[in-house]
């Protein structure tokens, strides 16, 4: 909890402080149309889930090269709500840009259906939408990093 504190505390001297919002089925939505006119990834993940932390450095490096051409990175975790500290505090430590959001759903199953249909809600998964917010295409499990910029790459200027 100290090392939570202590990035909380850092966070707001440098005045970007974090937190995870709420998302629900029509908050994706809504997220995902308000990035229209940028291609948009949306990686879902979880604190307990190895490949989940095991690719995240490597996304937030893949968005830090292509930000400038029109990329957004959008993270969702799927911690349960007693884990989110420990979600905000790996985002922190990993500089994952902002903004954060955890799953509220009423419903798991309406919330991954709402999402994708076909996916099982495995993590790590990641879906990337076009300029016009059209889905273009999933990524479950761990990502082949490589082909998922050149999929994100197709799709910028």
């Amino acid at each position: 909890m100290k090392a939570v504190a202590l990035l909380a505390l850092l966070t707001a001297v440098k005045g970007s402080a974090s937190s995870l919002a709420p998302l629900d089925e029509a908050a994706y939505r809504k997220v995902v149309t308000a990035h229209r006119g940028k291609v948009v990834l949306v990686n879902f993940w979880a604190t307990y889930c190895v490949p989940c932390r095991k690719e995240m450095p490597e996304m937030v490096k893949m968005h830090d090269r292509l930000k400038a051409r029109g990329f957004v990175f959008l993270t969702v975790s799927a911690d349960e709500p007693e884990d989110e500290a420990k979600a905000l505090a790996f985002l922190l430590k990993n500089q994952v840009p902002s903004p954060h959001y955890i799953r509220k759903a009423t419903s798991d199953e309406a919330f991954i259906n709402s999402i994708e249909p076909k996916w099982s809600g495995a993590l790590p998964a990641s879906f990337l939408y076009d300029k016009t917010g059209r889905k273009v295409r999933g990524f479950i499990g761990e990502a082949d990093l490589k082909a998922l910029e050149g999929a994100i790459t197709k799709l910028l200027p």
